[in-house]
């Protein structure tokens, strides 16, 4: 099954729909590649796409990811043991936390997980990166953009109100190939106005900001 096996909606809405059962996760479930712009990054967050990616287990589904340079200290140092080649104790442990950050870590040194950081090297743009977008694509070649979640929260509990536009490669072919483009153009740092690097590269040169005080929803 691919993505257009999905029944997707042009919109979701937090005030009528649930954004995360409704349209993250089948989409996850239903790909093999998953490009994603966020504002901010938790271990939580990306912990429940490695459970929802499904297509992680059989070792042929790529996560790529580019967010700000703003972490909660916890969180900035779990992903520095994540992705730190020098770091190669495994997460023991009997809690369901370090088995969650273990299988996490499992899939990282496979290569299936890259993280990049954006940070705005222009006087136009103010604070920190925040773009919103993310493309799925499946083994068929199709593929869903979307733009307008601030980030992933898949807290059953407390979650933003938002809104997520959603277009596809068989209705909207033009405007998901823009959108593709876009991030792969920022990837590559080829985007004006931000300088996008390798999360370890911007970790051991002090390019990160942190703090235990910054209150962020998973």
């Amino acid at each position: 099954m691919g993505l257009r096996d999905i029944k997707l909606k042009e919109e979701y809405r937090s005030d009528r729909d649930d954004i995360v059962t409704e349209f993250f996760f089948p989409c996850l479930s239903h790909c093999i590649e998953y490009d994603r712009c966020v504002d901010f990054l938790s271990i939580h967050a990306l912990t429940t796409i490695s459970m929802a990616f499904e297509n992680f287990s059989g070792g042929n589904a790529k996560l790529r990811m580019i967010t700000g340079h703003r972490f909660r200290t916890a969180d900035l140092n779990l992903f520095t043991k994540l992705f730190s080649e020098k770091f190669t104790k495994p997460f023991e442990g009997k809690s369901i936390q370090n088995s969650k950050i273990q299988k996490l870590q499992d899939i990282v040194n496979n290569g299936q997980i890259e993280l990049k950081i954006a940070i705005p090297n222009s006087e136009q743009i103010a604070n920190s990166f925040s773009e919103r977008i993310g493309i799925f694509r499946d083994g068929d070649d199709q593929a869903v953009a979307f733009t307008g979640t601030s980030r992933e929260s898949f807290s059953t509990q407390t979650r933003d109100f938002e809104s997520v536009d959603v277009f596809t490669s068989w209705n909207d072919k033009s405007r998901v190939e823009r959108k593709m483009q876009d991030f792969q153009d920022l990837w590559n740092n080829k985007t004006k106005h931000v300088e996008v690097y390798d999360f370890m590269f911007a970790e051991e040169n002090n390019l990160l900001k942190y703090s235990s005080e910054w209150i962020m929803q998973d």
